[in-house]
């Protein structure tokens, strides 16, 4: 017989990394204020593209702007000329006032091959600008709207356009360019005045309503994250959904969701590590027991008795794999399993054994089949096979024993077989099965459902077992009853 002294367990490692999870989660936020944050950054740029937009609505105005200007300009010389060349002779005090309503140096009218000089403050000489306004198209009034924006200097712009009081009356007048330039910037500036006004109002009401309907819903999100993340296990801090139907509400929904699903996980990390720190306190005292015991056993050992000779050596490999499951237990709630130690076992012999540790004698109510061949040879970890053969085996047993009536059928039958270098060894029973509702959590941790009591480490460990080894584990369709597969290579 082995005895073995390991020693105790510490604190299971997975409170470490829960309070490091939780550390994690628990980041602290600044609020953002001002031009910084979404609001401000959402005011600057409707005003940015407002006054964007103004600039395209003055390029066309101002070069509008210039051209009524001037044909106003032409106009009343023209109606002025019109009338004052029919007598002939223009009084200077006319010609003075013509002059001053205009603002023109110098107004002349064309008749057909006939050309009177109106009127006339001064020789024009410096003549800077020459605009036909007969000739003028769209993008030409732009380019010379923007020449007389950006002239500097005393010169003179003659002004060529048609006449109103008949279709071969030309007025040809000059003026100067200051004067035109001066009407143009108060116009410019009366426009950008107004695009601010319009800027600043747009950007008011997009800010307040974008505000209501975004910045204000996201930032009550970030407040719950940052609420939820001082304690994550807390179901009252999950977020609830305001109901609503866009894509802030889907996003308030996922958020929930992850929340519940993130909340579950650590209550159940947390759940994982009480256990583990409860089995590294009773592992000691238990361990001491056990190996009391066996001292006991081995003095009865001796004893000439076929019976004591019969049982003691069983009874022995039992407390020593008892020894074995409580650390395999801690060894589990550290997620650290021991590497399969294989040797070349007697599948069968696996068999009778779990049957003589569940008691599974002659006389007992539930019938055990071991339909393993004798010769039946497996290249595997005995203690590890045995575990998983035992927690299949005893999850049977206890399902078949809930049902106290005799009239129903309590068996249990393992079978193996050899096929193309895998073994396939089921374990089947008539139980009532396992149900619906948990067979897509079955080898989860913690995931118990089909016993009362059950802590729902049995499966998992199994499965762990079972993919150490490189094989699978399944739950087969049985028309009565449960029937569990395992695939193990067989080398």
């Amino acid at each position: 017989m082995k005895h073995e002294n390991r020693p105790d367990e510490t604190a299971p490692e997975q409170q470490t990394s829960n309070a490091n999870a939780m550390k994690a989660l628990n980041v602290k936020t600044k609020p953002i204020s001002g031009l910084g944050g979404l609001s401000g950054k959402l005011l600057l740029l409707t005003i940015l593209f407002v006054m964007l937009s103004e600039v395209f609505i003055y390029v066309p105005s101002v070069a509008n702007f210039r051209n009524t200007w001037l044909m106003d300009r032409l106009t009343t010389a023209g109606v002025a000329a019109s009338v004052l060349t029919q007598t002939n002779t223009v009084a200077p005090r006319f010609q003075e006032e013509l002059l001053e309503a205009t603002g023109a140096v110098a107004i002349s009218l064309d008749r057909q091959s006939q050309r009177s000089l109106v009127a006339m403050k001064a020789v024009p000489l410096n003549i800077e600008f020459e605009v036909d306004m007969g000739k003028v198209t769209p993008w030409n009034a732009i380019m010379e709207s923007f020449r007389v924006l950006l002239y500097r200097g005393d010169g003179l712009m003659r002004v060529i356009g048609a006449g109103k009081m008949g279709d071969s009356e030309r007025v040809d007048i000059v003026i100067p360019i200051s004067l035109l330039q001066n009407d143009m910037l108060a116009f410019s500036g009366r426009i950008l005045a107004l695009s601010l006004f319009i800027s600043i109002l747009t950007a008011s009401l997009v800010y307040i309503s974008l505000r209501a309907l975004f910045v204000r819903p996201l930032q009550l999100l970030t407040a719950n994250m940052e609420r939820f993340s001082e304690e994550p296990e807390d179901p009252e801090r999950v977020l609830k959904a305001s109901g609503r139907k866009d894509e802030l509400g889907e996003a308030e929904m996922r958020l929930a969701a992850m929340q519940q699903v993130l909340s579950r996980s650590l209550a159940q990390k947390q759940r994982l590590a009480d256990l583990g720190l409860a089995v590294s306190k009773i592992n000691h005292d238990l361990r001491n027991l056990l190996a009391s015991a066996q001292l006991f056993l081995e003095r009865i050992e001796n004893v000439p008795d076929p019976t004591v000779t019969r049982l003691a050596p069983k009874i022995l490999a039992t407390l020593d794999r008892a020894v074995g499951y409580t650390q395999a237990v801690m060894a589990y709630g550290k997620a650290q399993e021991g590497p399969p130690q294989r040797r070349l076992i007697n599948l069968s012999k696996v068999v009778e054994d779990v049957a003589d540790v569940l008691g599974l004698f002659e006389g007992s109510e539930i019938e055990f089949v071991n339909a393993v061949d004798p010769g039946l040879e497996l290249n595997a970890d005995p203690d590890q096979l045995f575990r998983v053969m035992m927690n299949l085996s005893r999850n049977a047993v206890q399902a078949m024993e809930a049902d106290r009536s005799d009239l129903v059928v309590k068996r249990l039958v393992v079978s193996a077989e050899a096929d193309k270098g895998t073994m396939l060894i089921r374990v089947s029973d008539t139980g009532p099965g396992i149900p619906a509702n948990i067979k897509a959590s079955l080898f989860k941790a913690f995931h118990s459902g089909s016993k009362k009591g059950g802590v729902g480490l049995g499966l998992a460990i199994a499965a762990e077992l079972i993919k150490a080894h490189g094989g699978q584990i399944h739950l087969e369709d049985a028309k009565n009853g449960t029937c569990f597969c395992l695939q193990l290579p067989q080398t």
